[in-house]
This record gives C-alpha cells, structure tokens and sequence, in this order.
C-alpha cells in the first residue's frame, strides 16, 4: 500500500473520528473506502460520458435485443417433477 497524506479541517477530522468509532473501524479504512467510493463514482461518470460520444453500434445494440428475449423454452412444468 502507499500513504496518502493530506490536511483538512479539525470539524471534518473530528467528524471522521465519529463516525469511524461509530462504524468500529480505524479512521485510516473510513477514508480509504471513501476515497475507493469517491474514485469509483468518478470513473463511472466519466464512463458514461464515453457511452454518449460513442453509443453502441446497431450490431453491437442487437445483442441487447437477443438477451431481452428470455428463456428458448418453457420449463415451468417440470417444476411437480422435482416432488
């Protein structure tokens, strides 16, 4: 792992200390997931960015057609089968 070290106020440090003792974890895995969340959150926006400057092709869009399509055949009467 590599340390990240940053200055903030004493109110959100303090704030931060709550709500690790709160959740039983150190104040070091309270940050790390919100950093983890927070960079998660960003890749996902700029995802999404991508998907509208490049939408999907009308093949590629097809494959969504074909998985809409469910089940190729009916096997709810097996289901006394099983009894």
């Amino acid at each position: 792992m590599t340390m990240l070290s940053f200055r903030t106020d004493e109110e959100e440090a303090a704030r931060a200390t709550r709500w690790a003792n709160r959740l039983g974890i150190d104040r070091s895995e309270l940050l790390r997931v919100a950093l983890r969340r927070h960079l998660a959150q960003l890749a996902a926006a700029e995802e999404a960015d991508v998907w509208q400057q490049a939408p999907l092709t009308q093949e590629e869009a097809s494959l969504g057609e074909i998985a809409a399509w469910g089940p190729a055949e009916d096997w709810s009467d097996w289901a006394d089968e099983t009894r």
